[in-house]
């Protein structure tokens, strides 16, 4: 574990959000994926990955072998490792039917799944113990075309953006290993109140809402991208377009 220079407390919390939760929650899967041809058009993509059923090493740009297909836009250290709660599996069998693809986790090209963990109940800042590593909450996911490809459905990444049901990520603040079954252990909170609900709600529901814009722009570890689409929008009074990330025009 990281020593006190590092700014992390080891005793766990006891609350997410405004209700109590439990401080541990088991990592039921883990996944990872190579690079491949995605789609009639072969849009490289990392969006397919496989069960990892032993050990797994974790660096700061996220598990051994697991790869994206675009660089510029997917992975990188503030998106080292994806977390989506198997929780809204349900939702979306009850939403777009009863796909194969919704019958295990990994469906949305996630590394990490657990039950009893929400984008209301995570903040911005979260810091957990991970097997022998710690990670901290990064950012929320932006859906994009990829999982329109992936599901055969011309708009299920428009509609993951609509729902708030995108997962979340983590950066690696001290690399190590992880097993399936690993407990995933809440450790410290750096901004409890920036749940990754509440830039949803920012990004998509309450877009041009200049008190929370700028409280955006000050959340000092929300990666830049995510900072600078809120400083845009303070300039310009205007949202920027999200037709190429969700169509892939």
């Amino acid at each position: 574990m990281a020593d006190a220079a590092d700014g992390i407390s080891l005793q766990p919390q006891k609350r997410l959000g405004a209700t109590s939760y439990p401080s541990c929650w088991k990592v039921d899967s883990i996944h990872v994926g190579r690079a491949c041809p995605l789609g009639p058009r072969g849009v490289p993509s990392g969006i397919r990955k496989d069960l990892v059923e032993g050990p797994v090493p974790l660096t700061r740009t996220g598990f051994a072998g697991d790869e994206q297909g675009d660089r510029q836009h997917h992975g990188g250290p503030d998106k080292a490792v994806h977390h989506y709660p198997r929780d809204h599996y349900a939702a979306w069998i009850g939403q777009i039917g009863d796909s194969p693809l919704l019958q295990s986790s990994g469906a949305f090209g996630e590394n990490i799944s657990t039950m009893g963990l929400t984008e209301a109940d995570i903040a911005i800042g979260d810091r957990f113990a991970l097997g022998s590593a710690i990670v901290e909450v990064s950012q929320g996911r932006q859906p994009c075309f990829r999982l329109n490809l992936r599901f055969e459905l011309p708009d299920i990444a428009l509609e993951m953006q609509r729902s708030g049901r995108t997962g979340w990520y983590y950066r690696v603040v001290q690399q190590g290993t992880v097993r399936p079954g690993d407990m995933l252990q809440l450790i410290d909170r750096l901004t409890p109140s920036w749940t990754i609900a509440r830039l949803h709600r920012i990004l998509y529901l309450d877009p041009l809402n200049r008190e929370e814009l700028r409280a955006m722009t000050a959340l000092a570890h929300l990666p830049q991208r995510w900072r600078s689409i809120a400083e845009h929008r303070l300039q310009k009074g205007a949202i920027e377009d999200w037709s190429r990330r969700l169509e892939g025009s």
